[in-house]
């Protein structure tokens, strides 16, 4: 049994199989994720990151292969069970939050999810962590505990869905491009607020980006994905000597193949 938090072996998946429109979406893939180790992940379309991504989260069966969370199989595991031990944030800073709750709200329905089997069970001690955790974001939300989610600005809603997406300390955090639909300030803030709170708190991170900067500035390690594999994997002294202009290089010359 794999020791490591993420363990994905022999990963396959094929799309609209035995078809002459099947496509080989995951070919085999292979990845090792230590404890607490942030890795970027690069990949043009179609080469396999959201395929990777879905079935991590529940959303996609593989054909072949095992994912193992902190040693257990999850590979056929029901989305819901797997999403108490996973958090996950998105590019669209509108998704996956209830607009209409206000931030205090959408925390306890984040942290209930191990806190408790009653929804909004949270007491003033909790309502006192809510409040920390907002003002270590340094955004002036730990004002605003009672504004709906649906008036904040992107960075302040990603920020907070960065909370949310955290607070129940997962076993594995997996951020698909969240900074991509940002401004440049918001889109710092929000990647510094990632790396500090993935820090702290030693969780075992997945970025998709495509941000070649970020790729090699965040994290301890890079991969890249093409045609369902890892062509890629970079950390150490490799990913030290490696720039953003010759990363980019690989990147558009996996495109085109």
């Amino acid at each position: 049994m794999s020791s490591s938090p993420l363990s994905i072996q022999s990963l396959t998946h094929r799309f609209e199989a035995g078809t002459v429109n099947e496509k080989l979406a995951l070919d085999r893939l292979s990845l090792e994720l230590p404890a607490g180790q942030f890795v970027t992940v690069l990949g043009s379309n179609g080469s396999g990151k959201t395929t990777l991504f879905n079935t991590i989260l529940g959303k996609l069966i593989p054909d072949e292969g095992r994912i193992l969370l902190d040693g257990e199989d999850i590979t056929r595991q029901k989305d819901y069970k797997r999403a108490l031990n996973i958090g996950c944030l998105y590019q669209n800073p509108l998704r996956g939050t209830a607009p209409d709750m206000t931030i205090e709200e959408n925390l306890a329905l984040a942290y209930t999810r191990k806190a408790s089997r009653s929804f909004f069970a949270v007491n003033r001690r909790d309502n006192r962590y809510f409040r920390e955790l907002l003002a270590g974001l340094d955004m002036g939300l730990e004002n605003r505990m009672k504004t709906k989610m649906g008036l904040l600005s992107g960075g302040q809603r990603q920020a907070a869905s960065l909370l949310m997406a955290t607070i129940a300390q997962p076993k594995l955090l997996l951020l698909d491009e969240h900074t991509a639909a940002l401004d440049p300030g918001a889109a710092e803030k929000v990647m510094h607020l990632t790396e500090t709170i993935a820090r702290r708190d030693h969780i075992t991170t997945l970025m998709v980006t495509h941000d070649m900067d970020y790729a090699l500035r965040v994290g301890s390690r890079t991969i890249m994905l093409d045609s369902g594999r890892i062509v890629m994997d970079l950390s150490g002294e490799e990913r030290a000597r490696m720039t953003s202009g010759a990363l980019a290089e690989l990147f558009y010359a996996k495109g085109k193949r």
